[in-house]
């Protein structure tokens, strides 16, 4: 057997201590990249109090930088996905985190609020690091470790936001004066740009003798059969309906960042880049269809749109949900302070240390398919639970349902991307990125949803969407056997993945 898994090693067990292991060694490589990354994407958000007295901003244009942070992630998962399967996983963590760091020290500094605004926007971009570790990690590990590794690598670098969270307030503290909290957020720029050098010295894309397989076409993401030609198509719709959504909640009807004028300009802009992007997905795939895939290449896009699904209801409501708890818990709780809330709220996302790696570890025990479909609807019950939750609830009692769902939603997340990189290794970083994409598209419905319901209907709402991932995940195939890449050179390798 030729590739990367095999040369990764056959080891049982992970010993994260073990050091003289090369794969070991690039896993905590590649988590602590993706930690900076989540440390860079939410360092604002412990020191908005800061940056709103700094520059007088009013709440809604508070509200507009939480919308602007995370408008840019959407695209640029798909886009460095599409970058990382051609260039390398080792070249694109390197750049990202080079480029996020000056994103970040521009941001720290700014002294307008349209300067701050366009800042927030583009650190959108650091986002998709995530992206890029899906597809180095799932080079360096075999299949039944790469669930395991990959949950590591989630979970420990979405600590990055929490850790944000924890230490910033106390360096801006530090720091002192009225300008601590900008040497705060730029102290973490330089960081970023110090380890981008590190990771490009240190990281490799496989392991010694290993191929890095590409996709045989760039642009948008090749597919093997005609429907699944038109399922991606259909797939590209709600990533740029989300954008839309994202620009109404911009104008007048939410947080007045600009015109309606804009918005319907923002709107025309996504229905000509919806147009080109379906051209350009038509181009690159529709010759080699005529022509006929060769069954060795062929690779089942029914688990890239199960996993997106999946996804969706995962780091989705993850996201909506860590966003709105602090304030759930203040409102709910009579005479419960903002800073209980806070930690309480805390809970949800702490969870992720343990919670992903397991989900991985999950899945690379008990099976694939099995463990999606137990995370799936203890996911679903976990949200119906938290809908129970009103006012005569023990607060020890409704942190422990918070908790226990979270974890639910964090496996979950360990789960998916247990399976991504044994669907079609040269286009890992694509089926990521679309995955990833779909978490941020789920926020964005999750958050438009709680704006019309109450706390209740929205815990519920997401419950009843789990359920349709649900029943998606029940049509998933465990991956089995062998997938087939052919290098550059012509020569076939065949990589085990189950």
């Amino acid at each position: 057997m030729a590739g990367a898994a095999s040369a990764a090693g056959q080891g049982s067990k992970l010993n994260l201590l073990n050091f003289a292991e090369q794969k070991i060694k690039m896993l905590h490589l590649t988590w602590f990249a993706f930690f900076l990354t989540f440390v860079i994407w939410f360092a604002h958000a412990p020191l908005l109090v800061h940056i709103k007295e700094a520059l007088a901003l009013t709440d809604a244009q508070i509200r507009a930088l939480l919308i602007l942070n995370v408008a840019l992630t959407i695209p640029a998962r798909i886009v460095v996905g599409i970058l990382v399967d051609k260039y390398g996983p080792r070249i694109m963590y390197s750049v990202l985190l080079f480029i996020s760091a000056l994103l970040c020290i521009g941001f720290a500094f700014a002294n307008t609020y349209d300067a701050l605004a366009l800042f927030r926007f583009l650190l959108g971009f650091v986002g998709a690091g995530f992206v890029v570790g899906i597809r180095l990690v799932g080079e360096w590990f075999p299949h039944h470790q790469v669930g395991t590794a990959e949950g590591i690598y989630g979970g420990w670098g979405n600590f990055g936001s929490a850790a944000a969270a924890m230490t910033l307030p106390t360096i801006a503290l530090m720091f002192g004066g009225e300008n601590g909290w900008r040497y705060a957020i730029a102290s973490v720029g330089v960081v970023s740009a110090i380890y981008s050098l590190i990771f490009y010295k240190f990281a490799r894309n496989t392991p010694k003798g290993s191929t890095y397989f590409k996709p045989k076409k760039t642009g948008a993401m090749v597919v093997t059969s005609w429907g699944a030609l038109w399922t991606l198509i259909l797939m590209n719709i709600p990533m740029h309906l989300a954008l839309g959504m994202l620009a109404w909640r911009l104008s007048p009807a939410g947080v007045e960042l600009f015109s309606e004028t804009a918005m319907y300009g923002i709107w025309f802009a996504l229905l000509v880049l919806f147009i080109v992007q379906t051209q350009q997905t038509w181009k690159v795939n529709a010759e080699h269809l005529r022509e006929g895939v060769p069954e060795h290449d062929k690779y089942s896009f029914k688990q890239v749109g199960i996993l997106n699904i999946a996804y969706f209801a995962t780091f989705g409501s993850e996201l909506a949900v860590v966003s709105m708890l602090p304030l759930y818990f203040l409102e709910t709780f009579e005479g419960m302070s903002a800073v209980k809330a806070g930690l309480l709220a805390s809970a949800f996302a702490f969870m992720n240390l343990i919670s992903r790696p397991m989900g991985g570890w999950f899945s690379d025990k008990f099976g694939r398919r099995k463990s999606m479909v137990i995370l799936i609807g203890g996911l679903a019950a976990g949200y119906f639970l938290m809908g129970l939750m009103d006012s005569h609830w023990w607060i020890p009692l409704a942190v422990l349902a918070v908790m226990a769902c979270s974890f639910f939603v964090q496996a979950g997340e360990g789960a998916v991307f247990a399976i991504v990189p044994l669907i079609k290794r040269s286009m890992t970083g694509q089926i990521a990125g679309m995955a990833g994409a779909y978490g941020n598209v789920g926020a964005v419905v999750y958050l438009t949803v709680l704006s019309y319901v109450d706390y209740s209907t929205f815990f519920y709402v997401i419950a009843a969407s789990a359920l349709v991932g649900l029943v998606a995940v029940m049509f998933l195939d465990d991956p089995k056997g062998h997938i087939v890449e052919v290098a550059e050179d012509g020569t076939v390798h065949k990589i085990n993945v189950g």
